[in-house]
């Protein structure tokens, strides 16, 4: 129940901190960095623009699914369904959107099991 009390005002901060993650996914990263030294929820170097668009698109859909506790299935999104760009470059659009949701519904589901670990081992101290 703690971490859960913790985990709401640290995910609306997460949520509000998405268009400074936005902006500074343009730029390149400095030499030397990897995908994960720059933070999950930036698009892979090789997406064009279009990609780039659908990827942090399908994080905010993985977002929305997560806390209305729907089951995560990115075909259920009607943004994944019906992309809101130029018919030549919906399947790229997809392809981001994919990826984004998939690597951000992982990265929810196993803070999530992290931490839901410890609760339990709370609940055995209190008894």
């Amino acid at each position: 129940m703690k971490i859960e009390l913790f985990a709401l005002p640290v995910l609306a901060l997460a949520l509000g901190s998405t268009s400074l993650v936005n902006a500074k996914a343009q730029e390149a990263p400095a030499p030397g960095y990897t995908q994960d030294e720059r933070g999950w929820d930036t698009p892979p170097s090789e997406f064009r623009e279009v990609q780039r668009e659908g990827y942090h698109d399908g994080i905010e859909g993985a977002r929305k699914d997560y806390n209305e506790h729907r089951r995560p299935d990115v075909n259920n999104r009607d943004e994944y369904r019906h992309p809101h760009v130029e018919r030549s470059a919906r399947e790229d659009y997809r392809e981001g959107f994919r990826r984004g949701y998939e690597q951000a519904m992982n990265h929810m589901m196993s803070y999530r099991d992290r931490h839901h670990d410890h609760d339990d081992h709370d609940h055995d101290h209190d008894n």
